[in-house]
């Protein structure tokens, strides 16, 4: 959310971010709404005012048992009420429109960010990592779950539908591997492990600017006004809802959670394996500092090296690249995602992506700090995913397999894996 008087002055720029996002809104209808909801506003105060006099009016002519001059204060309250009554619905009907309108408002986005329609018009950063090519034909992440016994796709649509699966054995080692890594790189780097909830309640979406726009995105619990979250930055950040913190140092967290997609509008899209599933684990980071922009981007390059350094550990190439206007999300001032090679598709596939929100985010959910000359501000809040499985298994399966269906462990995850060097096969097992 922005400050309406910001809006105000730069207009242009506000629906220029609109369009580039692709958000049906026009800045120019809010700003009429707000205009006829403050003069709806004066309006419905002097109403009540002149009812109250005249009220009051009422009772000292009766008193002077004036009963004539009482009647026809009566009537003229009668009258006050009749027009009152109908300003109220007038203000009533502005200020929903109104709210509807704001939710729907975009966050600006970075002079340095990209313009373009789609993720095609994204710019490549950097790229870290060689590309191997090896000299036998590569199994898909699947094939190699299926040769492991790691991956059960079928059993999955059996019981939880399209997009559904089981991890098996060391399927899931691995899934808690990564995840497991990603908690204790971010933890080293000063961030505070939290145990979030997955269930959270409208508002909580609302407030950090997955709603309105995500709505078809997201799973409702029916008859319990509860939605299950598809990152754990929802709760992250609305544990400060409301209140007023101290951002003297950068406020880090960081969740691991369950988490879930309906990926509504991807139907024929990535069908095959682990890429776009339902249902998913992350490693979440939220940074919350002061309203500097300066600070905040300087967390921005931060939080996007811990992510970076995950994916050296895991030995994985990959490629940063700037996310272009057509590509954000409504609530995004400047982003930049990860995409790690995967051999099955011949290209890089996006595995994390790193956020600046400025204060659109913290407006929405009312989290302020004081500043140093005593005034409250509302915090920049960041996000950042440090890892996304089952989606990184597929280039962690795929770029370390060797002609024979053993898959290297990287060392940075062997702790996590009984100090194993390599998967072998089940079948090999078995020889």
């Amino acid at each position: 959310m922005l400050d309406m008087k910001w809006i105000r002055e730069h207009a242009e720029q506000v629906q220029e971010a609109a369009n580039w996002k692709r958000i049906d809104i026009s800045i120019n209808e809010l700003l009429m709404c707000d205009d006829a909801r403050r003069e709806l506003i004066t309006e419905v105060e002097k109403l009540r005012q002149q009812r109250n006099v005249e009220s009051e009016r009422i009772g000292q002519l009766i008193r002077e048992a004036k009963q004539e001059e009482a009647a026809a204060a009566r009537e003229a309250v009668r009258q006050v009420n009749g027009q009152l009554e109908e300003a109220e619905a007038r203000l009533a009907e502005v200020t929903e429109r109104y709210n509807k309108l704001r939710l729907l408002v975009p966050n600006v986005v970075s002079p340095d960010t990209p313009r373009g329609q789609s993720d095609k018009d994204n710019v490549i950063v950097r790229k870290v990592g060689e590309v191997s090519s090896p000299p036998f034909p590569v199994k898909d992440h699947m094939e190699l779950g299926e040769l492991h016994d790691l991956i059960d796709a079928p059993r999955g649509v059996k019981v939880g539908g399209s997009r559904s699966y089981y991890l098996k054995g060391d399927g899931v080692l691995l899934h808690r591997a990564v995840q497991q890594l990603a908690l204790d790189i971010v933890m080293k780097h000063g961030f505070v492990p939290m145990e979030v909830p997955i269930m959270v309640r409208e508002e909580a979406l609302e407030n950090t600017g997955f709603f309105p726009s995500g709505r078809d995105q997201t799973y409702e619990l029916a008859g319990d006004d509860k939605f299950l979250i598809g990152t754990s930055e929802v709760p992250l950040i609305s544990y400060y809802a409301g209140e007023v913190i101290d951002v003297a140092a950068p406020v880090r967290l960081a969740a691991v959670s369950t988490s879930f997609r309906s990926e509504v509008g991807s139907a024929g899209r990535d069908v095959r394996g682990l890429y776009r599933v339902h249902q998913f684990a992350k490693v979440e980071m939220v940074v919350l500092t002061e309203a500097d922009p300066e600070v905040s981007e300087e967390m921005l390059q931060e939080i996007t090296g811990y992510a970076e350094e995950l994916l050296q550990a895991l030995e994985l190439p990959y490629q940063v690249v700037a996310v272009c206007t057509g590509d954000m999300s409504q609530k995004t001032y400047k982003q930049y995602d990860i995409e790690t090679w995967m051999p099955s598709r011949g290209s890089y596939g996006e595995t994390h992506s790193s956020s600046n929100l400025h204060d659109f985010q913290a407006r929405r959910s009312n989290i302020r700090y004081r500043g140093t000359d005593g005034q409250l501000r509302y915090c920049h809040t960041l996000n950042n995913t440090a890892v996304a499985s089952p989606r990184i298994l597929i280039p962690l399966l795929e770029n370390h397999q060797q002609e024979d269906g053993i898959v290297y462990i990287p060392k940075a995850l062997r702790p996590y894996m009984g100090n194993r060097e390599r998967l072998v096969p089940v079948r090999q097992n078995e020889n």
